[in-house]
């Protein structure tokens, strides 16, 4: 009111929470200094359940997908129920939609199915074995192996067919191989739940017994030959151009000239063999197996990678496998929230374009575009600082940064679907058509030059991406809004919360695995020996610290594994705090207003990075993530880089000796 005392005046204590903040999620109770991530979350995760058919929830990722699933839901009832605008997308998207959506359809594909597992269960002869796989390959199934295309490491300017280890039922070759108890059981109930898939497609249960041995034999096979994930992050282990004529010295007994003849990749030799022992290994195996032996293997692949098409009871199976085993979740998804994710998986663009529509103006594309171009600068100044890196490799990494492509919110070229036919009425043929045709667009690029406007994100999703191949981030629609960025926050809450995810990608370019790909997105060294040794012990420092963590219950955190995301997090944050110094001393009318509110910008900056993370999780799923996922839990990703940064302890007042203050012995810098 107009007779208010000026804010400078009120204590802090007692004035307004900044907008984009929120007092309820906090724990005033908690010591920020001890545990920051209960003093910022504390309040939301006390009174916070997590759904039952979910098995993580957060502020963030989960709510605002939530919130997108139901602007596309919207969308896509009114184009199934022939509302929308007639367009050919539009057309598209009420026919996936609505068949999707049809149980009653579902209930009768048993037939179409059979059809198919006829196919890949009579298997008298190797090229039977290799025509088999083509066919589910073309359909995007990955069974014995994948294939794609990719950009070549070694001359970002072209596209090439890359083959890959693939196939397995289980999360992670862990699964199998691991003997703790944890992983025993994981590997009984598989085996028990896929004989079950066997029986509800009319198996009787020794055939579908005898079955399920074999596939789990099949897969432990080929999990002992893959490549463990985090040897996966290192560019090098996973880039070896044999082409296919080296492909077929490799593995002999898998029929390739059959195989590539009706995969649908052009013709050509160039292609990269991510992990050849891997391939050795698929051809001993279609060596010593008969080929009838590989049909239930490939019929449960197909099977798997349909199951939403199927019968409730097969679903019903899948889901219950998943939840006892990996995600813990209570109840299954809506069927209307699967049918959206599925949609946007077959027909992003066609479901971007009235997404966009609808949430997100011009305004937010320049918003965020400025945010982008404030922190890659904060990145050009920090770089001057940094003692430990040689004239030369800064020189090199500032021409990087220079040359990072921004791109924001949609793409500038929509994809068409000219060609794709879907039924209404038959929604497993229309998964299977709307695969090819998505496969095929991949494949076809093999041979052809780089496309730089490509997004490998659908505009509606709640994330972000670094690609180092092509040196850009990529920001779409989806995470542009509350709690990541909000039009009606105060500078420091949108820094903290938008800017460290954009801080974050922007360091995804110089973590242990971007930082070996130049400007141009090719694989090659130009770090001077020294600077790449002092690189190494500055990030082995976060790798020891990551180490120390427990993930959930006896799994540790695998800082290897988690290193580039956990070097990101901490640069990211580092990044973002400077580039909001930058901006509040340039508007210090912004500045005025952050400080008239209750918390510091200092804090609120660290507020509002904290409060977009609070997440719960069910124990399974931690497991699951800790194992196979390259990110820190959530609450690591909060408190793991704030004990680095004198930036935190200055802003909550932390002394030496509180647990959120690394000693400085071990305190871990990288950029």
């Amino acid at each position: 009111s107009p007779s208010a005392a000026p804010a400078a005046s009120i204590p802090p204590a007692e004035r307004q929470m900044p907008p984009g903040l929120d007092a309820a999620v906090m724990d005033p109770s908690a010591n920020p200094c001890d545990d920051f991530y209960a003093y910022a979350c504390g309040g939301w995760l006390k009174t916070t359940e997590i759904p039952a058919e979910r098995a993580r929830w957060s502020r963030g990722f989960e709510t605002v997908a939530e919130r997108n699933q139901t602007v596309l839901r919207d969308i896509l009832t009114r184009a199934a129920e022939g509302k929308g605008d007639a367009s050919p997308d539009d057309k598209l998207l009420g026919a996936y939609y609505g068949a999707c959506m049809d149980e009653a359809q579902l209930e009768k594909s048993l037939p179409a199915l059979r059809t198919h597992l006829t196919r890949l269960s009579t298997l008298k002869s190797p090229r039977d074995v290799a025509s088999a796989v083509a066919w589910l390959h073309a359909r995007d199934v990955n069974a014995l192996f994948r294939v794609g295309s990719d950009q070549d490491q070694k001359d970002s300017t072209q596209v090439i067919a890359v083959v890959d280890s693939g196939g397995l039922g289980l999360p992670d070759r862990d699964y199998y191989l691991k003997p703790d108890v944890k992983m025993r059981e994981a590997r009984a109930a598989y085996q028990a739940h896929v004989q079950k898939v066997f029986e509800l497609l009319g198996d009787a249960p020794f055939v579908a017994s005898r079955k399920a041995t074999g596939i789990l034999a099949i897969e432990t096979r080929l999990a002992t030959a893959s490549l463990p994930k985090e040897e996966r992050r290192e560019p090098e282990k996973v880039y070896h151009r044999l082409e296919r004529q080296g492909l077929k010295q490799l593995a002999p007994a898998f029929q390739w000239d059959t195989y590539f003849a009706q995969v649908g990749l052009p013709a050509g030799e160039a292609l990269n063999v991510t992990q050849p022992k891997y391939f050795s290994e698929v051809s001993a195996l279609v060596r010593q197996q008969r080929p009838s032996d590989m049909g239930p293997y490939l019929s449960y692949h197909l099977v798997r990678s349909v199951e939403l098409a199927l019968p409730k009871a097969v679903r019903d199976e899948f889901f219950r496998f998943e939840s006892t085993v990996l995600t813990g979740a209570k109840a299954d998804l809506a069927r209307w929230k699967k049918c959206v994710e599925a949609t946007d998986e077959a027909l992003p663009h066609a479901l971007a374009r009235p997404f966009i529509a609808s949430t997100f103006g011009a305004e937010g594309k320049a918003t965020t575009l400025d945010m982008v171009q404030q922190i890659e600068q904060s990145f050009e100044r920090n770089l001057d600082t940094l003692k430990w890196m040689d004239a030369e490799t800064k020189a090199q990494a500032l021409a990087k940064v220079r040359k990072i492509t921004n791109k924001i919110g949609y793409p500038d070229q929509w994809r068409r679907y000219d060609g794709l036919e879907i039924k209404r009425d038959a929604f497993l043929d229309s998964t299977l058509a709307a695969s090819a045709f998505e496969q095929a667009r991949q494949l076809r690029k093999v041979g052809q030059p780089v496309d730089p406007t490509e997004w490998f994100m659908s505009p509606p999703t709640v994330n972000a991406y670094y690609n180092a191949a092509t040196n850009e981030i990529v920001f779409p629609a989806g995470i542009l809004q509350p709690p990541f960025f909000n039009r009606d926050a105060v500078a420091p809450v949108n820094f903290g919360a938008m800017g460290m995810v954009v801080g974050h990608e922007i360091t995804h370019g110089f973590d242990d695995e971007g930082r070996q790909f130049d400007a141009d997105g090719n694989l090659r060294t130009w770090w001077t020996p020294a600077s790449d040794k002092a690189f190494r012990e500055r990030v082995a420092c976060v790798r020891n610290q990551y180490d120390g963590y427990t993930a959930v219950d006896e799994v540790k955190v695998n800082g290897k594994l988690t290193l580039g995301e956990n070097v990101a997090d901490l640069g990211g944050l580092k990044l973002a705090y400077a580039a909001m110094e930058a901006y509040l001393a340039k508007h210090p009318d912004q500045a005025a207003k952050a400080a008239s509110y209750r918390f510091t910008p200092g804090q609120q900056f660290f507020l509002a990075h904290a409060q977009s993370w609070c997440s719960k999780i069910r124990n399974e799923a931690a497991r699951q993530r800790a194992m196979t996922d390259s990110h820190s839990p959530a609450f690591l990703r909060v408190n793991g880089p704030v004990t680095n940064l004198p930036q935190f302890q200055q802003a909550f007042s932390c002394q030496a000796g509180t647990k959120m203050v690394a000693p400085a012995a071990n305190r871990c810098e990288v950029w």
